[in-house]
């Protein structure tokens, strides 16, 4: 059941960046909360099978690390993309 102590930091930080960066509106805003829940849920899983137990620190810091690394990275990623897809699209449209 800790695992969904896991899940929800990831999704927290989710969140955070989300709120923290930039450029909100060109990304969904369960994006990245979905994200980190899931990579958190993904190091947690993997530091068990590993034969971290819940009383080691492996798994905490799985549920930490993996996700504001994974969230960091796919939101400069997606945000950059929407930037330059949407400029291609007005300058194909001719608009602005």
């Amino acid at each position: 059941m800790q695992i969904l102590l896991g899940l929800v930091a990831g999704a927290v930080i989710g969140l955070v960046v989300h709120f923290t960066l930039g450029d909100r509106g060109v990304r969904g805003a369960a994006l990245l909360p979905m994200v980190g829940a899931a990579s958190a849920g993904i190091a947690w899983t993997a530091a068990t099978w590993a034969g971290a137990g819940i009383g080691s620190a492996w798994p905490w810091l799985g549920a930490v690390l993996v996700p504001t690394a994974v969230v960091l990275a796919l939101a400069v990623v997606i945000t950059r993309r929407r930037r330059e897809n949407d400029a291609q699209m007005r300058h194909a449209l001719r608009i602005g």
